[in-house]
């Protein structure tokens, strides 16, 4: 397939079969691997792909549970993805300048020892989340989205909305495996403050997820790839803006 961050009209690798819980299944050992490994040699990108490993398996239940509407879309967009992810982490280990922006800014922090723990997470969501998601949303949404009612729109924001609240129910696992392991003032932040810390970070997430739906429709919404082009170069352009203030005040 061509490049993940070429030209927005593109078929999608993953036809709705069966095979989807095998594939979320093979994802989800590949990231136990790299977070492993990262972790073995202390390097920093283990924290920010531990939490989106432990959500994906969130998700990854949740799908197998029942819990969505359009089970086979949320699947092929829990996959499609991981492979904005994946691509720009191939990209920077071959050459960081190869890699976009944003997730060379994430990745080049992760070589800084002056970065914390807290600062590596929202790095690495703030990237993930609203400059990957908008574009993994339009992939596989673009095709059918013209033709089809109302109805069917709306319930897939509702699917869309319900992955907010596996998330805020996986903070707590994130906090205590990932994040306060790796620092001890985040774990004396937890004593003190109970688990507003985990809340604020849910309601963030969620916050920036609800904003990214909305930028998903202007990508669906513009007739040229200049328009699209335009659009995520803001959305660029909001990412490095909020990790340089996560680097500078947190």
């Amino acid at each position: 397939m061509g490049s993940l961050f070429g030209p927005f009209s593109r078929k999608l690798i993953y036809p709705v079969t069966h095979t989807f819980m095998q594939d979320v299944s093979s994802l989800l050992l590949r990231m136990n691997e790299h977070v492993n490994g990262w972790r073995g040699v202390g390097d920093q990108r283990h924290v920010f792909l531990g939490c989106y490993t432990l959500m994906s398996q969130a998700m990854h239940e949740a799908i197998e549970e029942g819990q969505f509407t359009n089970a086979p879309w949320v699947s092929r967009l829990l996959l499609r993805f991981s492979e904005y992810y994946f691509e720009a982490l191939s990209r920077y280990d071959q050459d960081p300048d190869r890699s976009p922006l944003v997730w060379r800014q994430v990745h080049d922090a992760c070589l800084n020892p002056e970065i914390n723990v807290t600062q590596h997470l929202l790095l690495g969501v703030n990237a993930h989340i609203n400059y990957d998601l908008p574009l993994a949303l339009h992939d596989c949404l673009a095709e059918n989205w013209l033709q089809l009612p109302e109805k069917e729109k709306e319930s897939l924001r509702t699917d869309h909305e319900l992955v907010n609240e596996i998330i805020a129910r996986t903070i707590d696992t994130v906090q205590d495996s990932i994040v306060n392991p790796s620092s001890w003032t985040m774990e004396a932040l937890d004593v003190f403050m109970g688990r507003l810390d985990e809340w604020l970070l849910s309601k963030l997430i969620s916050s920036w997820r609800n904003d990214v739906w909305e930028v998903n429709l202007h990508l669906l919404a513009s007739a040229t790839e200049e328009q699209r082009a335009y659009i995520r170069k803001e959305q660029e352009a909001l990412v490095l803006k909020r990790a340089r203030q996560f680097m500078r005040y947190l």
